[in-house]
């Protein structure tokens, strides 16, 4: 009789998890796509900087996610910042560092990241002075190697998150392509920014399937309908950044790009003032596609 309670109990504690009908840990998990789902925490800046650290992250649980990628540790040490999601189950897969310390203190980048406990250790912003051009751009691909090497011997793997700017025309190509080139496939991948691709003018399927064996990881946001696109500024609007499934992202024929090349980890990044509201109903989206 204890061992029929006792599982009758542990089944409560699942379906209480669930979001949508999916079990914790697999989150925005439909028929069509799969994830695994995680989110960026820096959607969470501000109530992270209002609210405190451990009501954040346990909206973040609530939300049934397993998954985050880092941005920041809001007051505390990469040690007391992992306690906190150890507590709530919260697996931190990579984190965004600073251009500036890739370059100048990787040492202290790979302590904080091995703190942390992550497989991962990204860029989200190469410091450059506008407009990005080849200089910078071969600058930034020898700092990338450095790093990625760096890493790879302490077992992590470095990843470059595009911004937009390295779209500018280059050769038969664009700044992208030569970032690509110039970068070591043992010690360099990239994670694709969805609107930080569409925003700029490009299509993200079509890149993913160009450089089909560099791609780790993918930043799942989608661009307001009405807005322009073809700006290489690395800049737009937050209200720009709309629910998924509300803009103008090709979702289907993403995620079969994405599938194909192997993306590891999905993660919604949502920058936009109602972030609270759009995150479920992202998940929802992601749950009920298909394709």
């Amino acid at each position: 009789m204890r061992t029929i309670l006792n599982l009758a109990i542990a089944a409560t504690i699942a379906l209480s998890a669930t979001h949508s009908g999916t079990l914790a840990g697999e989150v925005g998990q439909g028929k069509s796509y799969h994830g695994p789902t995680g989110l960026q925490l820096y959607s969470l800046r501000e109530s992270f900087q209002t609210d405190g650290v451990a009501p954040t992250l346990d909206k973040v649980q609530k939300w049934g996610f397993k998954y985050v990628e880092v941005a920041g540790m809001y007051g505390l040490t990469p040690r007391e910042f992992k306690a906190e999601l150890d507590r709530r189950g919260l697996v931190p897969i990579g984190s965004h560092f600073p251009y500036q310390r890739l370059r100048d203190d990787i040492d202290g980048v790979i302590r904080d990241a091995k703190d942390l406990g992550l497989r991962y250790v990204g860029c989200a912003w190469i410091g450059h002075k506008p407009p990005f051009d080849e200089k910078q751009c071969r600058e930034a691909a020898a700092v990338f190697n450095h790093a990625g090497k760096a890493l790879a011997e302490e077992g992590m793997k470095f990843y470059y998150h595009n911004h937009g700017y390295e779209f500018y025309p280059y050769q038969d190509g664009t700044l992208f392509d030569l970032l690509v080139a110039e970068t070591d496939p043992k010690y360099v991948w990239f994670q694709i920014d969805v609107l930080w691709t569409v925003f700029p003018g490009q299509d993200p399927a079509k890149l993913l399937k160009k450089y089909p064996n560099r791609w780790l990881l993918m930043h799942l946001k989608d661009l307001k309908k009405g807005v322009p696109t073809g700006s290489l500024a690395g800049k737009t609007d937050l209200t720009n950044d709309v629910a998924l499934g509300t803009g103008q992202v090709d979702w289907p024929a993403l995620f079969r790009a994405a599938q194909e090349v192997g993306i590891e980890y999905y993660f919604i990044e949502d920058e936009s003032p109602t972030v609270i509201t759009q995150i479920p109903q992202s998940l929802r989206f992601l749950e009920q596609l298909e394709f």
